[in-house]
């Protein structure tokens, strides 16, 4: 049996930074409109948070099926199924489980959020969450994983970016509008970002196993300078956001964490060793994480 130090290691935590931005920057949108449900929004973070250490298990056993992480090259923390610490059939079983968990958190977030709404609304958030379970799985396990054909940065961009926070945003609200998307593109580059620095840290082990990644296509140097366009991107979307929203210039302080992420691009840049890199997916997941706090507490000042 796996040791509760090889779980922990399989499942990443670090990672949910990352998963509680976007459903917290939905929540904070939410409540600015006055439409707001504290059961919404804890099942929205946990489900949130099932979904992305389903990601994680599945991207540990996914890799092992594809023999990616054999060549050792790999940079970043050990993968677990790899290395032995978990077999793959308790790796399968765990998966199942976290699965059956996001089915029933999110069955009951979309009946507590959207029970008195019409049936084509409850069915297009079941179909958005199922797509999420399938996105989280997909990412390298089974066949024709579309993390191989460099695809994970477009599927974290609309998945963990733009259904999470406008999702969110709906089923507080019950509204279609504008208001969330800026937002919901920020977050979707940021967490972008912080694939593309994982795929940046293991260019040469990817290279090796026919891991297709964006900087595998581009080159480390290119990668790099995509890198500076998604933080910029995300800092000019919530800027955008303030001119259209703000009525106060003390709603614009939140833009101060960009200086975090400014200095990080700017070592990242500088690094010559990819191994060097590990750290920043740490700062970056965080760093968006505090950006979505100070996000939701300034438009609500």
């Amino acid at each position: 049996m796996a040791s509760v130090k090889s779980w922990v290691s399989a499942l990443r935590p670090r990672t949910l930074f990352l998963a509680g931005a976007t459903a917290l920057c939905g929540s904070g949108i939410a409540y600015n409109t006055g439409k707001f449900s504290i059961f919404v929004f804890v099942l929205t973070i946990l489900v949130a948070n099932v979904l992305q250490l389903l990601s994680n298990m599945a991207n540990d056993l996914g890799d092992y099926q594809q023999g990616t992480d054999i060549t050792g090259e790999r940079i970043g923390p050990q993968r677990t199924v790899q290395s032995g610490a978990i077999t793959p059939e308790e790796m399968t079983k765990a998966i199942k489980i976290a699965i059956a968990c996001a089915i029933v958190m999110g069955i009951l977030l979309v009946y507590v959020a959207l029970q008195f709404m019409e049936w084509q609304y409850i069915l297009l958030f079941l179909g958005l969450g199922l797509g999420s379970i399938v996105a989280a799985i997909k990412y390298t396990a089974g066949r024709n994983p579309y993390g191989y054909k460099g695809l994970g940065d477009i599927f974290s961009f609309v998945f963990f970016g733009l259904v999470s926070v406008v999702g969110t945003y709906f089923l507080h609200t019950h509204t279609i509008d504008f208001k969330p998307w800026l937002p919901a593109i920020a977050l979707g580059l940021l967490t972008a970002a912080v694939l593309n620095l994982n795929n940046m840290r293991d260019i040469d082990n990817d290279r090796k196993s026919g891991k297709i990644t964006i900087p595998v296509r581009i080159g480390i140097k290119n990668a790099k300078i995509y890198h500076a366009l998604l933080i910029i991107g995300a800092f000019v979307s919530l800027t955008a956001y303030s001119i259209l929203y703000s009525t106060h210039w003390y709603q614009y302080i939140y833009l101060l964490s960009f200086l975090v992420f400014f200095k990080l691009l700017i070592n990242i840049i500088k690094i010559k060793e990819n191994r060097l890199l590990d750290p920043y997916l740490k700062y970056t997941s965080m760093g968006t994480f505090i950006l979505s706090v100070c996000f939701c507490i300034c438009i609500n000042l």
